[in-house]
């Protein structure tokens, strides 16, 4: 095995343009877990944490532009008010040593169903920058996971960030696993209100073969506030519209039986933490819009 790091972003390029087949090192936090099992013995490892602008990010008026070596803590500590959902899924990201080596990046090209930043970046409605020395596109998250860790990347192209719009509304994270801490989801749930659209997003995690959105539970959940004047009002969800929410979210899965949870026990979880977070998220929005009618009928 051939240990290639360069120190430039374009140096980078020419490499994986060159060695197609080298596999990308940041974190490490994946990488090193199946070269230690011996799951993994690639020709070439591509080492990118000398590659400055891999770690910074920009914040503008209407997105961050993340680079795709940021760490997990980063997120927490410098944009938890500009992307909420994925801070909180950071927090609930391994150990603190994880947390300050993973990175999105690193969670996006391994394309884990169970990786902790695909429902956020889902419900948040993120673009993926990937770049080959013949150019740059960006590719919507929904269609960047093509199957169980495959993704829409050609074999020479590199993550340089993720494009993900600033909060306009509230955002919130919820993960069910075997424990409390350092833990692999048996299912997750990412949920964020967009009030400049009226729209509603959700993405689920460790329930299919890829990350997927719930989109007849986010047609309905935008209708269901839009024709009870929720929006406008703050009047609080019907719990007919959360259940029938809750149940949509679960029917868009697809899981398995594992050592980790049976698929009936992921579609019933789903159901839960659609309820609670659709709750959390509502009453936040409600605290910061109130018009003055908390107090008012519910929504249809």
């Amino acid at each position: 095995m051939e240990f290639l790091r360069p120190e430039s972003w374009q140096d980078a390029l020419a490499a994986k343009a060159e060695h197609p087949e080298a596999v990308p090192l940041a974190g490490g936090t994946d990488v090193m877990v199946d070269l230690n099992f011996d799951r993994l013995r690639p020709a070439y490892l591509l080492d990118l944490t000398r590659v400055p602008e891999l770690a910074e990010w920009e914040t503008g008026q209407d997105t961050v532009r993340l680079g795709a070596g940021v760490p997990y803590a980063r997120i927490i500590d410098h944009l938890a008010a500009e992307l909420p959902g994925l801070a909180l899924a950071a927090r609930t990201v391994g150990s603190p040593q994880i947390r300050n080596r993973g990175t999105v990046g690193g969670n996006l090209g391994a394309a884990s169903p169970a990786g902790d930043a695909h429902p956020p970046l889902l419900a948040a409605g993120a673009e993926v920058e990937a770049v080959s020395v013949r150019g740059t596109r960006r590719i919507p998250v929904e269609e960047f996971y093509t199957g169980v860790k495959r993704t829409a990347l050609a074999s020479d192209e590199l993550i340089r960030a993720v494009h993900i719009a600033r909060a306009d509304g509230p955002q919130q994270f919820s993960k069910v696993g075997t424990r409390n801490a350092m833990v692999i989801a048996v299912c997750a749930l990412g949920l964020a209100l967009h009030p400049r659209t009226r729209t509603v997003r959700v993405g689920l995690g460790s329930v299919a073969p890829t990350p997927v959105r719930a989109r007849a539970a986010e047609d309905f959940l935008a209708g269901a506030l839009a024709e009870g004047g929720c929006w406008d009002s703050g009047a609080p969800v019907a719990p007919a519209a959360a259940r029938r929410f809750a149940d949509l979210c679960a029917a868009a899965c697809d899981p398995i039986d594992d050592v980790r949870g049976t698929a009936r026990y992921r579609r019933h979880a789903v159901a839960v933490m659609a309820r609670r977070t659709l709750g959390w998220a509502w009453e936040d929005y409600r605290g910061r819009a109130a018009r003055g009618t908390e107090g008012g009928a519910s929504c249809a």
